[in-house]
């Protein structure tokens, strides 16, 4: 038997439990890195990114750094690497596009806080819980 959920009401009659812009976008991986100079790096033969979207770099030993597209020509992307590029190897690290773009938590919660520029709590208090994710750009 399939339960009716109202997105207004939420999972048995929860008010609040909604959800918000849902949308599903594919996630493309690439292994096309053709250069990094300092914070960037040069993708090649990608399709169809977007400006300001969001991308996650998967380095050969298994780390992962975000970045976010800054330019587009052809089929060619540069990316802000927010963690910096070192260890960045062209041929072994792939770069999945995420379809998103950057957004913050925000939320009530935050008043009176220290955070980070990615809002991040760096005032050693308990963790933010967002109530929202607004668009930084």
């Amino acid at each position: 038997m399939k339960a009716a959920i109202d997105v207004n009401q939420g999972i048995n009659g929860q008010k609040g439990v909604t959800i918000k812009n849902y949308k599903t976008n594919p996630r493309l991986t690439y292994k096309t890195v053709t250069g990094v100079n300092g914070p960037l790096v040069i993708l090649g033969d990608v399709k169809f990114p977007q400006y300001a979207e969001i991308v996650q770099l998967t380095l050969p030993d298994g780390t992962k750094r975000s970045g976010q597209v800054l330019e587009i020509t052809r089929n060619k992307a540069v990316v802000q690497v927010f963690e910096g590029t070192a260890g960045i190897d062209a041929k072994n690290t792939s770069c999945e596009f995420t379809g998103d773009i950057l957004r913050t938590p925000v939320s009530e919660d935050m008043l009176g806080r220290v955070l980070n520029g990615s809002g991040k709590p760096i005032d050693k208090g308990p963790p933010v819980l967002a109530e929202d994710f607004l668009d930084i750009n």
